[in-house]
C-alpha cells in the first residue's frame, strides 16, 4: 500500500512539474549574446572563400634542373638571398630536382625576372607554366590598381 501511494505521488508530482511553461515559451523569444567581432570574422571568411583564387595558372622561373640536392639546394639559397621578394619553390620530380621563383600570372611578368637571373646561373633559365599561389593582398592591390 506504501508503495501505491508513493507512486501516485510521483505521477502527479511529475506532471506538475514541467520544464518549460509553453505561455512564457511563446511570448519570450531566444535571445543569442555574441561576440561583435565575429560578425566580421564571418564576413572576412566569407569573402575568402568566393575569391577562389588560392591556385591559378600562371608561371614560374625556372633556375636550375639537376639530379643534385646539394646544387639545387644552393642555387634555391642564392636565389632567395638575392631576390628575397619572390618566393622560392624547390620541386622534386623524379629523378630531377628544380628550383623555381615567383608566382607570375603572365609570362611578361615572367620575363623580366628571367632577364635577370640569367646572369647569375649558366645552366639556362626558362619561363615555364606552373599552378601559382597567389596571395589575398597581392589580388587585392591587383584590384585596387583595375
Amino acid at each position: 500500500m506504501q508503495k501505491l501511494f508513493i507512486l501516485v505521488c510521483c505521477l502527479l508530482g511529475s506532471s506538475w512539474a514541467m520544464a518549460q511553461d509553453n505561455s512564457v515559451a511563446i511570448n519570450s523569444g531566444v535571445r543569442v549574446v555574441k561576440d561583435s567581432r565575429l560578425d566580421v570574422l564571418i564576413k572576412k571568411q566569407i569573402y575568402i572563400n568566393t575569391l577562389a583564387i588560392r591556385n591559378q595558372s600562371g608561371f614560374r622561373v625556372q633556375v636550375i634542373s639537376t639530379n643534385k640536392r646539394g646544387d639545387a639546394n644552393e642555387a634555391k639559397a642564392k636565389v632567395m638571398q638575392l631576390f628575397s621578394d619572390y618566393r622560392t619553390y624547390l620541386d622534386y620530380q623524379a629523378p630531377y630536382f628544380k628550383v623555381r621563383v615567383g608566382d607570375f600570372k603572365t609570362r611578361e611578368e615572367a620575363t623580366e625576372l628571367r632577364d635577370k637571373l640569367s646572369d647569375l646561373f649558366s645552366g639556362g633559365v626558362f619561363v615555364v607554366p606552373a599552378i601559382i599561389n597567389v596571395t589575398l593582398d597581392k589580388e587585392l592591390s591587383n584590384e585596387e590598381s583595375n
